[in-house]
């Protein structure tokens, strides 16, 4: 019996990536778990893998009525509703700030802010209710870039700073009903894309970075790390028993960058 049995779960961008690695391992652990994602054929092959042990939400993160949705089909599905999962996001690109045009700044900001930021804003929101009767909880995906410089550009760095303090305050005004926390795991080879409006959406994190290779040669453990490697921690944080007393606090998961010790 795994440590979230029969725990019901709400993972957003659940289709590719983080959050896909989330759902399995979720499920693997005994939940139940509804995804919301833009995407229906990552949705479809969700459903065929893992049949009735999810539910699937084709909707955008970035609107109120489709965070409502997936809050009410996990409720309705499963009885209720114990964790909510804040999971979509956008990558920069690692654009710098004078390589970037006035415009594209303006564009990207509004794109990526609404992605990273207000998207967690909402699915807080939206789930908040239903997670104060259960006393469940929230978790966030942050990064590395949540702490230190060079994990993206200004747009990415500044949302995931963003995401730090919204944990802290959502710790603070949601107690003692609702315990929030945050993951930053470091580099992952996903299919993580960029804000549409710079032209990036069909362009993946592994299109423009050797992730493989970085990670080997360049962090303590010099191993590729999976997004299956990131996921545990989430289902600690999602456990009651294990967790009970945590809140407010964003767990950096992430050896990508750490010096790799000298060589004989």
């Amino acid at each position: 019996m795994g440590w979230l049995q029969n725990t019901s779960v709400l993972v957003t961008g659940g289709g590719s990536g983080m959050g896909r690695a989330i759902v399995e391992r979720f499920v693997e652990e005994g939940a139940r778990v509804a995804v919301l994602d833009r995407s229906a054929d990552k949705l479809a092959d969700i459903a065929e893998q893992f049949g009735d042990t999810v539910r699937t939400v084709q909707g955008d993160v970035t609107s109120t009525a489709d965070n409502a949705a997936a809050v009410d089909t996990a409720v309705g599905a499963f009885g209720g509703l114990d964790v909510f999962i804040g999971n979509a996001g956008v990558w920069d690109f690692a654009q710098s700030l004078l390589d970037s045009s006035p415009e594209d700044l303006a564009k990207g900001f509004d794109e990526l802010f609404a992605v990273n930021v207000k998207g967690y804003l909402l699915g807080a929101r939206a789930s908040a209710e239903a997670l104060r009767t259960s006393r469940g909880s929230m978790v966030f995906t942050l990064s590395n870039a949540s702490f230190f410089p060079g994990g993206g550009g200004p747009l990415y760095t500044a949302s995931k700073h963003a995401g730090t303090g919204l944990v802290k305050q959502l710790a603070f005004e949601l107690s003692p009903e609702i315990r929030v926390n945050g993951v930053a795991p470091g580099g992952m080879a996903t299919d993580l894309r960029g804000p549409g409006s710079l032209g990036l959406s069909d362009t993946k994190i592994t299109d423009a970075l050797p992730l493989r290779e970085l990670m080997i040669n360049h962090s303590a453990l010099q191993r590729e790390i999976t997004a299956q490697d990131y996921a545990g921690t989430y289902v600690l944080l999602a456990s009651r028993r294990n967790s009970a007393s945590v809140t407010g606090t964003v767990f950096d998961i992430s050896s990508f960058g750490t010096p790799r010790r000298p060589g004989p």
